[in-house]
């Protein structure tokens, strides 16, 4: 385990208690770098893949990064509905994501991130 996934578990942790109500952190983040696409989650998703070997991604065309945005914005705003329930879903989620570092989520910012230059900056 690297010290992002570290930072990044204890964030969620966090995330967890305070997340029993009404609004959901981890979502509300999730929507706003899915939205503007920070340079810092570009930066915390490479390190927290840190030396781990991923596919290469095919190019990815303006509309298909436009569309993924889209799709994800919406599933994010699906979990931040589902969250209000008594239990939140969303850090369950991360928790998992974080421990396993699947290479879909990787490619899944890869693709959300394509159109901004980020990339090529940090390559």
């Amino acid at each position: 385990m690297n010290k992002t996934q570290i930072k990044c578990l204890i964030v969620f942790s966090i995330f967890a208690i305070i997340g029993f109500g009404p609004v959901s952190p981890g979502c509300l983040i999730g929507m706003t770098v899915v939205a503007f696409r920070p340079r810092w989650f570009w930066r915390v998703a490479v390190n927290l893949y840190g030396a781990k070997a991923i596919a290469p991604i095919p190019d990815i065309t303006e509309s298909q990064s436009q569309q993924a945005r889209k799709k994800c914005f919406l599933s994010i705003v699906a979990l931040f509905i589902v969250d209000i329930a008594p239990v939140p879903v969303t850090p369950v989620v991360a928790f998992l994501i974080i421990l396993t570092r699947p290479d879909w989520f990787f490619r899944l910012i890869t693709v959300i991130y394509q159109e901004t230059g980020i990339i090529e900056a940090t390559s």
